[in-house]
């Protein structure tokens, strides 16, 4: 039987050496392109860093099965899947913002975070070195330090992370949603990464986090940092980080921002 340990060594060692690969692309100058509208964007780094992930996931483990960003599933024969974001923050990749990272996560099934259990997982932030990872019931770290989420959000609210989509479609319903939600924020933070807001609130640089329209690469090692750091998550579909919504805060305050953000689910 394979370890949530061993699964979290692999993803470790796998996002090192992605990120230092990614940062070197990004040294020696970017290709860019256009996804889904203008302001989404995609690096060839994106697609040569995930390329890179896989061929190595491929190497050491050929029955898992494989769930990126930037290239096609494939089905899992071991019961393990990787959820991978090889860039996650690309405009700040693109911009020199140092706000992105290499999302890795082990998950036990298909690759649907409504059925999925993730195992193991790993965000890599490259520029400032720091790697957060955590492991199902092994808790989560920064390197040698345990993660904790706030314990306890007083009067002035929390400090809330949050992100909007590309599309220009979903601006003023996104803007609205901030508002009902400021009243009980001592301040907004958009970082750019969801996967960095994520561990942002496991390491209790930020109380709560909330997005619309994240996809599953976006959030797969994000939510088991803050669950193994003591936090709680949700969502929509089904009451689940998705498509729908991702909630992630301290025990202390999520009540406080799902109630907020319940006409969403």
């Amino acid at each position: 039987m394979t370890l949530p340990t061993d699964l979290l060594d692999l993803a470790t060692r796998i996002a090192r050496e992605a990120g230092d690969l990614a940062a070197r692309r990004r040294r020696e100058g970017l290709e860019i392109a256009t996804k889904s509208v203008a302001a989404d964007i995609v690096t060839a780094a994106d697609k040569e860093v995930e390329a890179f992930i896989r061929a190595e996931l491929e190497r050491e483990r050929p029955d898992d099965g494989f769930y990126g960003e930037e290239s096609a599933a494939q089905e899992s024969r071991s019961g393990i899947t990787w959820v991978v974001d090889p860039i996650d923050g690309t405009v700040n990749y693109a911009y020199g913002i140092p706000a992105w990272a290499v999302s890795i996560a082990a998950v036990e099934g298909s690759a649907d975070p409504a059925t999925w259990t993730a195992v193991a997982g790993v965000v890599y932030n490259p520029v400032s070195g720091e790697m957060f990872r955590a492991s199902r019931g092994g808790g989560a770290w920064l390197a040698g330090d345990r993660l904790s989420v706030t314990a306890d959000v007083g009067a002035a609210g929390g400090l809330v992370a949050t992100g909007f989509g590309y599309d220009p479609a979903t601006h003023e319903p996104t803007l609205a949603l901030l508002g009902r939600v400021m009243p009980i924020a001592r301040d907004i933070r958009r970082i750019g990464a969801a996967s960095l807001d994520l561990a942002s609130v496991a390491s209790g640089r930020v109380d709560a986090y909330y997005e619309k329209g994240t996809h599953p690469w976006d959030h797969a090692a994000g939510v088991l940092l803050v669950e193994e750091a003591g936090g709680m998550v949700g969502g929509a579909p089904g009451g689940r980080p998705g498509a729908g919504m991702v909630i992630a805060a301290g025990p202390g305050f999520y009540g406080r921002i799902a109630d907020v953000l319940a006409p969403e689910l």
